[in-house]
């Protein structure tokens, strides 16, 4: 479906019919190819149109003039004689998908997300038309005439057309009115899965119905017939259902389901050229509709016809029959020759290799003979290496295998980490990838470990994911936790920040305390009361002896005090102080 897609015109006029066998391929670096199918060559390529990836080609009914679009945006008309751009204009706000030229060839369809209608003299838009949710895919017109022949017909009012998208499983129809009213689609078609290939056979008459053949992507083909006349509200289902599978027989009980690739009507409208098979070997096959039966089931044995070829190309390869007369020489000794083994006594030795009446030798018998140690071979802790490690991983990522990817995801050893990651294959990547943000998202012991998966992956294969379009979506669940892990982180920094200042506040100030009570009173207590109690022992000894003496002493210490007091006065200027405050002092 990304590769070129090639469109070719389909014309009834007679006098171009040397023009009739060009095919114009459109390319993914914006070039467009001429190919003649007659001459087997290229004619000429169509370049300066386009940068960007064709998505669509399609030839006027002129048949000298060729209209393109792009994932660049662009429309561009062709003149194919002189290989030049006639005209381009922008088609869209995204990249413009498919393209369809009206019966009378002065109208055309363009679609990317929307649906518009241009007048190719004027290339105005002539019509909008909005209901598909994703880029358009396919786009035809169903009708040529208008259904109400009563009204003069304008070459483009009162027609159908038909338009189908990607992954939407319903193809719309939608009618062109002359009134600017009606915007949505008037019926829709409805099918199981999302539609790979389209044909119709056009309505030409006003009771004619328009049979639709429609090919999914899960290889079924589902015929529709219905009268186009008007509003319908409910999805059609298809009348008919065809299906292709193999008949079952010689060794395989099952059938299994042929893919349908495409299917065309024929000119009659009333047969199908069906083809199914292999892409690169298809079958082609005419078969007549019968629309009585809703379900049809075609046994085809697709083997036969394909392995034909193959068992041919198998037998080119001959191995030359070496007989025990002949003598091989080998560089070194002249004359030296090698013992030959016919291929014959080699198959009666593979025969006779195990007797009945053996028992088949263990894998530890067979690696002590040749001298291996088996202890060696058994790694510590019976956890596996690093090869078997990739191996457990894709394993556990195909089938969903908790205890598998718990056992490995589980490793913190970095070097063991990296050469996993580097060792798996690349259409691991992905899963690895789904699984490890499934796991950020439990608890913070799991996700710590899981950072270290996601480091070696972006590290090891960045080039592969950047080669991925739609990586972004694929990672989106991924960009939501780390944005919201990195908000609550400033947070908690600052809360932690004030926690640690308050932590060790009250552990300074609890230290502090601590350390002076204990000095003081070790100091106060020791000190104090041994000078206080000594003194008064000495004064109680020395001053038993008679009172006067004691009185004696008195008067001598107040003497000395009062003098001391006159001098610390002098000293400090406090000599013009009042009698009470002297008292008070003393």
């Amino acid at each position: 479906q990304d590769g070129p897609q090639r469109k070719k015109r389909k014309s009834e006029v007679a006098e171009v019919d040397k023009q009739l066998d060009i095919l114009a391929i459109g390319t993914a670096v914006g070039s467009i190819l001429l190919y003649s199918t007659v001459k087997g060559e290229l004619q000429s390529k169509l370049d300066g149109g386009h940068d960007n990836r064709v998505n669509c080609v399609r030839w006027h009914q002129d048949n000298c003039c060729l209209y393109s679009c792009s994932e660049d945006k662009h429309i561009v008309e062709w003149n194919a004689q002189t290989c030049k751009v006639k005209c381009k204009w922008k088609g869209d706000n995204s990249s413009v998908t498919s393209l369809c030229i009206s019966p009378d060839g002065k109208m055309l369809l363009s679609a990317g997300r929307t649906i518009k209608l241009w007048d190719l003299e004027t290339k105005e838009v002539y019509r909008h038309f909005t209901g598909h949710a994703t880029s358009v895919s396919s786009l035809m017109f169903t009708t040529v005439k208008p259904m109400n022949e009563n009204k003069p017909f304008d070459g483009i009012t009162g027609l159908y057309f038909l338009s189908g998208a990607i992954h939407d499983r319903l193809l719309s129809v939608w009618y062109i009115r002359s009134d600017r009213k009606e915007k949505n689609a008037v019926m829709s078609f409805t099918v199981t899965d999302e539609p790979t290939f389209i044909d119709l056979t056009v309505s030409e008459v006003k009771e004619e119905p328009v049979k639709l053949a429609v090919v999914c992507r899960d290889g079924q083909l589902y015929l529709f017939e219905h009268i186009l006349n008007g509003y319908c509200k409910k999805p059609l289902t298809s009348n008919c259902t065809i299906q292709i599978a193999t008949p079952g027989n010689d060794g395989d009980s099952t059938p299994k389901p042929v893919p349908i690739l495409a299917a065309a009507f024929c000119t009659d409208k009333q047969s199908l050229l069906l083809v199914y098979g292999n892409t690169l070997q298809p079958i082609i096959e005419k078969v007549s509709l019968s629309t009585t039966e809703s379900h049809v089931c075609l046994i085809r044995d697709t083997q036969k016809v394909l392995s034909l070829k193959t068992d041919v190309g198998l037998t080119k390869v001959k191995t030359p029959v070496v007989n025990s007369d002949t003598k091989v020489l080998v560089p070194g000794i002249p004359g030296h020759s090698t013992a030959v083994k016919t291929p014959s006594s080699g198959k009666e030795k593979k025969k006779n290799k195990r007797k009945p009446g053996e028992t088949e030798e263990s894998i530890e018998e067979r690696l002590e003979a040749l001298d291996i140690d088996v202890s060696k071979v058994k790694t510590p802790g019976g956890l596996p290496q690093t090869d078997s490690f990739a191996v457990l991983l894709v394993q556990g990522l195909e089938s969903n295998d908790a205890e598998i990817l718990n056992r490995v995801l589980n490793t913190r050893k970095e070097n063991v980490i990296k050469n996993t990651v580097a060792r798996m294959p690349i259409h691991a990547v992905i899963p690895l990838l789904h699984e490890l943000t499934k796991r950020l998202q439990g608890n913070p012991y799991s996700a710590s470990l899981m950072v270290r998966w996601l480091k070696s992956v972006f590290t090891l294969h960045a080039s592969y994911l950047s080669t991925l379009p739609d990586l972004i979506p694929q990672l989106g669940m991924l960009y939501q936790l780390m944005e919201s892990r990195v908000k609550t982180l400033q947070k908690l920094s600052r809360l932690h920040g004030r926690l640690f200042i308050l932590v060790t506040q009250v552990a300074a100030s609890e230290t502090a305390q601590d350390v002076t009570e204990v000095n003081q009173t070790a100091k106060l207590v020791y000190e104090d009361e041994s000078s206080e109690e000594e003194g008064s022992d000495d004064e109680m000894i020395a001053d038993k002896d008679s009172d006067e003496n004691w009185d004696e002493d008195e008067e001598k210490e107040e003497q000395s005090d009062e003098q001391d007091m006159t001098v610390e006065k002098e000293i400090n200027g406090d000599s013009d102080l009042e009698p009470e405050n002297e008292s008070e002092e003393e």
